[in-house]
């Protein structure tokens, strides 16, 4: 967990793949802890095909019944199927808005809002941006896609930066483009 945070956590992400990568990751993560979901990430790269979404996409049932075979990644139905979904969904939104990153970092105005949290216990759970986000997501056809969920994606990939203020992180973080 400490070097997914000093590395990785809220830098800004623009990379379509590595987007579609953390939603999945954040979906499989609901109800579970974020650490289970970082132990078991290789493994849902190679269960996945490295987040591919055109080959996720057109996953079928057997595909679905070997993932659910699969002791390496989160075995529950509704969360793999989500990822079939959600993969599908993604290539509507890339090909309706020439990207997703376009699309997602829309609901931020396209760069990372900055908050100013002194305590973890400060940080929110949802905002109006995951909220908006989530309602359009799940417009577009996605599911596991909660305001809490949109949240978490939306620190994750630096799309909100809640290091605390005085986290040697919160300043190192920079826009990328």
């Amino acid at each position: 967990m400490i070097e997914y945070h000093d590395t990785e956590w809220g830098v800004p992400l623009h990379d379509d793949r590595g987007l579609f990568e953390f939603l999945i990751l954040e979906g499989a993560q609901a109800g579970l802890s974020w650490e289970t979901i970082l132990r078991k990430r290789e493994n849902y790269r190679r269960a996945f095909d490295r987040f591919d979404a055109a080959k996720i996409g057109r996953y079928d049932e057997r595909k679905v019944r070997k993932l659910l075979a699969d002791a390496g990644i989160v075995r529950n139905r509704l969360k793999i199927a989500s990822a079939v979904t959600n993969a599908r969904a993604f290539l509507a939104v890339q090909s309706e808005f020439g990207s997703f990153d376009r699309y997602v970092w829309f609901f931020v105005g396209g760069k990372p809002k900055k908050n100013s949290w002194r305590k973890s216990r400060q940080v929110p759970c949802r905002s109006s941006e995951s909220d908006a986000l989530s309602k359009d997501l799940k417009k577009h056809g996605f599911r596991f896609v909660g305001s809490t969920i949109c949240y978490a994606f939306m620190q994750a990939t630096g799309m909100v930066n809640d290091h605390a203020v005085d986290c040697f992180r919160r300043n190192q973080v920079r826009p990328a483009r």
